[in-house]
């Protein structure tokens, strides 16, 4: 299901509404049939610039339209909806599928599994559309899975902008690793309160 924006944005911050590509692991994101090696990470911006023409964008190779996108996240979300931003001539994107939680994820393990959720896509040049998701579905993500098997008609298939809507929990996964370690006992800490005389008693 799609929608339009309800409102003026020059009334509300939209920005804030798609703020979750801060949450998103640009150092990890991969995607399969690029053209360009990497070209992936440029998708994920703020959402005022997902119209920027003077920015890379992700381009499956010659021929061959499908494109498979693993998105994971610095912190567990909770995505309410998706936009995609594509290409002109055909080239945008007209279906879309989704895998949670699920990494490592080939074009032959995409086209057999069952998605968490699909959805036809219109073009969407201007950006003003977006899916909603199952919301309940969509819950402690991780990481998410784009599947795009095809477009428009275009020889490749072209991406400019993938926008994410929704929350993200508090703690980050490096913070949540650290309160463990620094629960843990570590036995330095012991050694240097007995002999700084730290309320452990020293027996000869």
């Amino acid at each position: 299901m799609a929608c339009l924006h309800d409102h003026s944005c020059e009334d509300h911050d939209c920005s804030a509404d798609w703020s979750l590509y801060k949450h998103i692991d640009i150092s990890k994101v991969t995607a399969l049939n690029e053209a360009v090696p990497g070209s992936v990470k440029s998708v994920f911006k703020a959402w005022e610039q997902r119209l920027s023409s003077s920015e890379e964008h992700l381009e499956s190779n010659e021929g061959d339209p499908e494109l498979l996108v693993f998105i994971p996240f610095t912190s567990d979300v909770k995505i309410k909806s998706i936009s995609i931003v594509g290409g002109a001539g055909g080239t945008s994107p007209s279906k879309m599928r989704a895998f949670i939680n699920r990494d490592g994820i080939d074009f032959s393990d995409a086209q057999s599994m069952q998605a968490i959720q699909e959805w036809d896509l219109a073009e969407n040049l201007q950006g003003v559309l977006e899916y909603q998701t199952r919301y309940s579905k969509f819950q402690s993500v991780a990481s998410i899975t784009l599947h795009f098997p095809e477009n428009f008609g275009g020889d490749t298939t072209q991406i400019q902008y993938i926008g994410l809507k929704g929350e993200a929990t508090q703690l980050r996964r490096d913070v949540v690793a650290t309160i463990v370690y620094e629960l843990m006992p570590n036995p330095s800490d012991h050694k240097a309160q007995a002999e700084g005389g730290g309320g452990l008693s020293h027996v000869e």
